[in-house]
């Protein structure tokens, strides 16, 4: 059995709490032009019209909308592709440079390589000089006894 109680604040302040959360899943909010009894009302773009025609508004009933809305809902675990064709994150530097070969545009200066290694450790938060590394644990484990003097020096003290 479900336990449901109504709403404190109405129906009104559910569908403002809901809205937060599909804001820009299917459909901006500001092609929604009104919601009654009759069904929801919103603009959509004829592609098969030029000009001022190609904006229309369309009404359709409740059922039909949530409908035509959770066809564009995607499923647990899916992922919107944002990103395709010349900027796809596989192929975009040979796009670039073929781009930039065909257009005859100087291509971009390599990045010159430091020739001294990166030095990756963190900064210390008093003097601001890096940190030396003595002895790293797991999450959430504490230490059982101080670091071992060889893990400090290097040698092993008797």
């Amino acid at each position: 059995m479900v336990y449901a109680k109504p709403p404190f604040a109405g129906p009104q302040a559910v569908l403002a709490y809901l809205s937060r959360y599909i804001h820009r899943v299917a459909i901006s909010n500001r092609r929604l032009i009104a919601f009654d009894g009759s069904g929801v009302t919103f603009r959509y773009k004829d592609y098969r019209r030029d000009g001022p025609e190609r904006q229309r508004v369309m009404t359709l009933n409740t059922d039909a909308f949530i409908q035509r809305f959770l066809l564009h809902v995607l499923p647990r675990g899916f992922h919107r592709i944002r990103h395709y064709g010349l900027l796809a994150a596989s192929t975009h530097k040979t796009s670039l440079v073929l781009a930039r070969t065909l257009l005859e545009v100087a291509s971009e200066p390599e990045d010159m390589a430091s020739e001294e290694p990166v030095d990756t450790r963190p900064p210390c938060p008093c003097c601001g000089r890096r940190m030396i590394i003595i002895e790293g644990f797991e999450r959430w484990c504490r230490p059982r006894a101080p670091p071992s003097m060889m893990a400090t020096t290097g040698k092993i003290l008797a």
